[in-house]
């Protein structure tokens, strides 16, 4: 399965290509979109059609991004959303489901603690891919949401727990009906 992670930002946005079969990782592609200090709707139009482009030569089956857990300032974390609306459009548009990971959790998959800097993800992914060639750290922390993800989703705890949680939305809730007859 193929899994494309996004790290938005909206002056540099990360992307990387994960090839996942069971257990092996692969890296496809990697990269890093940069839009310079124009006015905001330039810099979110570049990063959407790179990703479109992306999207659209890769074929990805699937969708990791990393949330926005906290940002220095309100005028910071408005920014990086609308960098993380652009990729989550890019997707939905192309049809690929979406995983959402939490800066901790993907940091936590990666080095086994959810405080480990930048430094410590990258060379993580570096080992993890067997891949030599540099990268900035966007496309690194790209690649460790898409690693993240394939690590989510081989994982038998975590296939148990998805399926607990599909059966639970199929199921008749009790408090509804129980709402519903209350009012007869």
């Amino acid at each position: 399965m193929k899994i494309l992670g996004v790290d938005p930002g909206s002056h540099r946005t990360g992307w990387g290509l994960v090839l996942a079969n069971g257990s092996k990782l692969t890296h496809l592609a990697s990269g890093t979109i940069t839009t310079g200090d124009g006015q905001l709707a330039t810099r979110l139009k570049r990063i959407a059609d790179e990703l479109d482009q992306t999207f659209v030569s890769q074929a990805p089956a699937a969708v990791a991004v990393e949330t926005i857990f906290h940002a220095k300032n309100a005028r910071s974390a408005l920014l990086l959303g609308h960098a993380r609306g652009v990729a989550l459009l890019c997707a939905a548009r192309h049809g690929a489901p979406i995983f959402e990971y939490t800066a901790g959790q993907i940091k936590q998959a990666m080095t086994g603690f959810g405080r480990a800097d930048k430094h410590q993800v990258q060379e993580m992914v570096r080992l993890i891919l067997g891949h030599d060639e540099r990268m900035s750290l966007d496309a690194s922390d790209a690649l460790a949401a898409a690693i993240c993800h394939a690590q989510c989703e081989a994982s038998p705890t975590a296939k148990a727990l998805d399926q607990l949680m599909r059966d639970a939305e199929r199921a008749p809730n009790p408090l509804r009906a129980f709402a519903i007859e209350g009012r007869s």
